[in-house]
């Protein structure tokens, strides 16, 4: 769009239930936003409660990583957490190219809490957004990069 582009990602019919419902109580955001002469770079940011109503385990997804980020470069960003490359899953598709997501297991579920205050902050050119995540969801996303 423009000069910008569109990340297209899978939700569950919840997750676009919400987004529907938060469009509505907005009063259509992003049709009065549309008609401004200046569109604004990000949509408003959704209330601080959602991540924090999330159920927490020990690992974190990052989604929006550079291409190009390799383990070390994720192990940098968590310098303060001590990872290790076993701690750190890049994802990648079927043939072996990076689809710019990553999943982190850190010790405990209060570590990756803690983590989550790197959210929203960059790796390169690009900022990096943290969701709570599963065990299971990082294990699909290693074993769909197998086939």
């Amino acid at each position: 769009m423009g000069r910008r582009y569109v990340e297209v990602f899978r939700c569950k019919k919840l997750e676009y239930y919400s987004a529907i419902a938060n469009e509505v109580s907005q009063g259509g955001y992003f049709e009065s936003e549309y008609r401004r002469s200046s569109p604004p770079l990000r949509p408003p940011k959704k209330p601080a409660e959602d991540k924090g109503n999330m159920e927490y385990t020990e690992v974190l997804k990052l989604r929006g990583l550079p291409y190009s980020a390799t383990t070390e470069d994720i192990i940098k960003f968590f310098l303060e957490y001590e990872l290790t490359e076993d701690n750190v899953h890049i994802a990648i598709r079927s043939d072996g190219k990076a689809i710019s997501e990553a999943f982190v297991e850190f010790p405990t579920t209060e570590v990756a809490k803690t983590a989550m205050c790197k959210d929203k902050m960059t790796i390169g050119t690009r900022y990096v957004e943290l969701f709570p995540s599963t065990p299971e969801e990082a294990s699909r996303a290693r074993t769909r990069g197998r086939h």
